[in-house]
């Protein structure tokens, strides 16, 4: 049993007409998906994702009135973006005239990239990926040579490596590869991958005991999700967690996937989701995204939804 990369990462915003300007006019991301948390549908969900939606390439956002996050261990603490090498010094130069906070072009582990913040402090890190295979978007002004082309890797930090490799290692049967002194001078990172490998297959774990505990708030990532191919494999992959007595949420519903929950012994929360039904499930694929798309068993709430929701400009 394998997972087969980064399914989507969510975080969280408290100004969803910000995020959504952002994330499309900066980042020239496809808005995918508008719909709410179906657990608060008090608050957008907004996907972000390549031309096609395509699994792997999705940055999402719940929309909750946070404080900023405190920053520590236990979380997520950056996310890889992928983009070509020979697009790093376009990324520099556009997102500082959007208002990003812009580092300089570096090699962290064996890879070129380019650390940046989003207004609300969000942590991104463009990646020089090879050969990046996600789907062009024609409707923004970045060209699609210099596009994102998806998600990784992923950066955790957790105060004690062994319990967190176990969960990795025997559980998830990812494979340790390589290790890396953190960028920031605070303990060292250690290089997980699933699949095939590669960039968009990565989770980078940051062993980081002086830090404090993170608090979520906005600027924060809620979780990350790791790719199963269909409903089949999610059920497996739902046995083998049971078998090893690591509480779960059990399957989820999603309707645009399927899900299943856990968090690993730092108290980062995983996702394992399919790659599929996909977000074109419910409206028009050259559409999608423009509406305010619900599952059924929250259509019959929608009026009720959307007078609580504030219009995204």
């Amino acid at each position: 049993m394998q997972l087969t990369g980064i399914h989507h990462l969510t975080a969280i915003t408290a100004n969803a007409a910000a995020n959504n300007r952002f994330y499309t006019q900066a980042l020239g991301l496809r808005r995918v998906k508008k719909t709410v948390n179906q657990d608060d549908t008090s608050a957008y969900h907004l996907f972000f994702a390549d031309g096609a939606g395509s699994p792997g390439t999705d940055i999402t956002f719940f929309d909750w009135p946070a404080a900023p996050e405190k920053r520590g261990t236990n979380s997520i603490i950056r996310t890889g973006l992928r983009v070509r090498e020979e697009s790093l010094d376009f990324w520099a130069a556009r997102l500082r005239e959007h208002g990003a906070t812009v580092g300089e072009i570096d090699t962290q582990d064996i890879r070129l990239g380019l650390d940046v913040e989003d207004p609300e402090g969000q942590r991104l890190r463009l990646i020089a990926g090879p050969d990046p295979k996600g789907q062009p978007w024609e409707r923004t002004d970045v060209p699609a040579e210099h596009q994102i082309q998806g998600l990784g890797p992923i950066t955790i930090s957790v105060p004690e490596l062994a319990p967190t490799e176990a969960v990795l290692t025997q559980v998830m049967n990812m494979r340790k590869v390589r290790d890396y002194a953190s960028p920031d001078g605070q303990g060292h990172v250690h290089v997980f991958e699933m699949g095939e490998g590669g960039p968009a297959a990565e989770l980078h774990v940051a062993v980081q005991p002086d830090l404090p505990q993170a608090r979520q708030g906005r600027g924060g990532v809620h979780h990350v999700a790791f790719r199963v191919p269909d409903t089949a494999a999610l059920t497996a992959w739902t046995e083998r967690v049971k078998g090893f007595r690591v509480p779960s949420s059990g399957e989820v519903e999603r309707y645009y996937f399927r899900s299943l929950y856990f968090r690993e012994p730092g108290g980062v929360l995983f996702e394992l989701a399919t790659d599929g039904p996909g977000f074109d499930v419910d409206e028009p694929t050259e559409s999608m995204g423009e509406g305010l798309s619900l599952p059924p068993f929250l259509e019959g709430k929608r009026a009720q939804i959307e007078a609580g929701l504030k219009p995204l400009k």
